[in-house]
């Protein structure tokens, strides 16, 4: 019996050996600090995305620390270490993780010139990850945002409180030992992958900040705080600004004096963290249940499209002192956001609280140390149901490496589609204008090769010179008068080629099978492209347009057929439907 035992510690101990946590070598976190515990960073990778994601192994996940997980229940950690047992069986191998980030890497940086040539809809640097998954957290001032971060992490590192207490983009990265630097410091890293905050100026730069802490839970991902929304006196009527954007047709607002009154454009900067996040949480809370006007324009415009890493909390239910007063915080919330959401039902809103410790004095109630034990039981029964929903939040933040995959494969299929109907579009507009411009040429080089053989058919039959001189003026005058005449009238057709309503008539034309299909994804993309296609080719003028090749279109077509269906199944999990192997290499 004696040697059956030991025979199974020697397996417990080379699995445990065999699954032992390796940290990310990302150079500002963990390079620069020294390797934590001796272990050695991975080779960095060539390649924007390739680089930022090599940076976290993603071979193996981090357990906390002890000194954090000592404070816990054992069983229940337990349990949580169970499921992530459970659910990492159910996801792609390290290799085939790594090799997905690889290819997507590849890939969008493949289509960048092409959107750089054709000034297309995606962004500088979009191509580019960062070196670790984030959490962004978003909402009202003191909503509990900063709460809920010390919360996750097991430690006190945002300073909480009922006024704002903070205007920065804080980044919470892991590390072995506290560490805290500027905005300028962290924009200008060239591994964590926030430089693409440059272009929103250097106000927000100095609006930004980066804490490495030890000791924290999320040992595998960061968290990315934002400064609390909040209505300045023009705009405190909470819906002007929803009014601004209804008058600009649904536009960004960016031309808005409220746009600008940070210092920088908040909207942008909110919707660069939050294509870039794998989940975005917004917060709201009772006090204000989604009546900040600026929280719900940041909603409507920087949020869309991004249901599917987006979840809506309504954080401190536990202030309500009535059932009354929660529903109608609660339908206050929801009647707010049907505003802004262009839909009949609404997303689920996570109605949730953070543990509170009961004082002994300061109370109206006046609690005895004895009595604790029994308020807790009976705060436990009575909040349950907060608490359950707490925790299902917290299950998804930690869910945000695993995301990562999805997200990248997400961001590349939106990319590919964004630059593709931006590219047939505009080569549809530019080759109706250059059809006009060679009509026009063509007729130009007529008038003047008729004039020129008139001319010469008068010298040969020698005709006076009088006569001859008159058809060489002729000629002169009117080729120059024809070529302005042109000129003028070019400049009116590509006025019109470059209206809302040629445009739209150009998406129809190119894409007949879906409009006649009423698809909606196409609609929406098409709604996304317009005006900044729009604007790039009043700018550019269509005569400078470069023209797309059809091996150009042909690419990016392959890789919405092609690459991405198979990116997505070595990233889905195995299950009857699926038509991959098991190795999936």
């Amino acid at each position: 019996m004696s040697h059956v035992i030991i025979r199974w510690r020697r397996i417990i101990v080379s699995r445990s050996t065999k699954n032992a946590p390796s940290f990310p070598s990302n150079p500002l976190i963990y390079g620069r600090l020294g390797p934590l515990n001796g272990r050695s960073g991975n080779d960095r990778a060539v390649g924007s995305l390739v680089r930022c994601s090599s940076t976290w192994n993603w071979s193996k996940r981090l357990q906390p620390p002890s000194s954090v997980s000592s404070n816990n229940n054992p069983s229940n950690e337990n349990d949580k270490r169970s499921t992530i047992d459970d659910d990492s069986s159910s996801n792609p191998s390290p290799s085939i993780q790594q090799s997905i980030l690889s290819q997507c890497s590849s890939l969008h940086s493949s289509i960048m010139p092409l959107n750089s040539s054709l000034r297309g809809p995606l962004s500088k640097g979009s191509d580019r990850g960062t070196s670790l998954p984030f959490v962004f957290l978003v909402g009202n001032h003191s909503s509990g945002k900063s709460s809920f971060i010390n919360h996750v992490l097991g430690r006190p590192v945002q300073t909480a409180g009922v006024a704002p207490t903070d205007d920065c983009f804080t980044v919470i990265a892991p590390g072995p030992r506290d560490v805290d630097q500027d905005g300028p410091a962290l924009v200008g890293d060239p591994d964590i992958g926030f430089e693409g905050l440059r272009q929103f100026g250097p106000t927000l730069i100095h609006h930004t900040q980066l804490k490495v802490r030890e000791g924290i839970k999320n040992v595998d991902f960061m968290m990315i705080d934002s400064p609390g929304m909040i209505d300045s006196p023009a705009t405190s009527g909470g819906m002007s600004l929803l009014g601004y954007a209804g008058l600009n047709g649904g536009s960004a607002g960016g031309s808005s004096p409220s746009a600008m009154d940070r210092g920088y454009d908040f909207q942008g900067v909110v919707r660069w963290f939050a294509e870039r996040a794998d989940v975005v949480l917004l917060f709201f809370d009772p006090d204000k249940p989604g009546t900040t006007g600026e929280t719900l324009s940041i909603l409507l415009h920087s949020l869309g499209g991004m249901d599917h890493k987006l979840l809506i909390v309504l954080n401190k239910a536990d202030q309500f002192k009535k059932i009354h007063d929660f529903a109608r915080a609660y339908g206050s919330l929801c009647w707010n956001l049907s505003k802004v959401i262009p839909r009949k039902d609404l997303p689920r809103i996570f109605t949730m609280c953070l543990p509170v410790a009961i004082k002994n004095s300061g109370d109206q109630d006046s609690l005895s140390v004895g009595d604790l034990p029994t308020i807790q039981a009976l705060d436990q029964r009575a909040l349950a149901d907060l608490h359950q929903t707490r925790d299902e939040v917290i299950a998804e933040v930690m869910k945000a490496p695993k995301r990562r995959i999805d997200n990248v494969i997400t961001n590349l299929h939106d990319s590919v589609h964004l630059l593709l109907m931006h590219a047939v579009v505009a080569e549809d507009v530019r080759s109706r204008y250059s059809k006009q411009l060679w009509e026009n040429r063509i007729q130009e080089a007529s008038s003047l090769i008729l004039g020129t053989a008139l001319a010469g058919m008068a010298a040969y039959l020698s005709v006076p010179p009088q006569l001859t001189g008159g058809v060489v003026a002729a000629t002169v005058l009117g080729v120059g008068g024809m070529r302005w005449f042109n000129s003028a009238k070019l400049k009116v057709a590509e006025e019109q080629l470059l209206s809302a309503e040629e445009l739209g008539a150009s998406f129809q034309r190119t894409h007949p099978q879906e409009v006649s299909e009423a698809d909606e994804y196409y609609a929406s993309v098409w709604q996304r492209i317009r005006d900044p296609m729009r604007l790039n080719l009043l700018r550019t003028g269509l005569a400078d347009f470069p023209a797309v090749g059809k091996g150009q279109l042909r690419d990016l077509q392959n890789i919405l057929d092609e690459e991405i269906p198979k990116l997505r199944r070595l990233a889905s999990p195995s299950h009857h439907g699926s038509t991959k192997i098991d190795d999936r290499l």
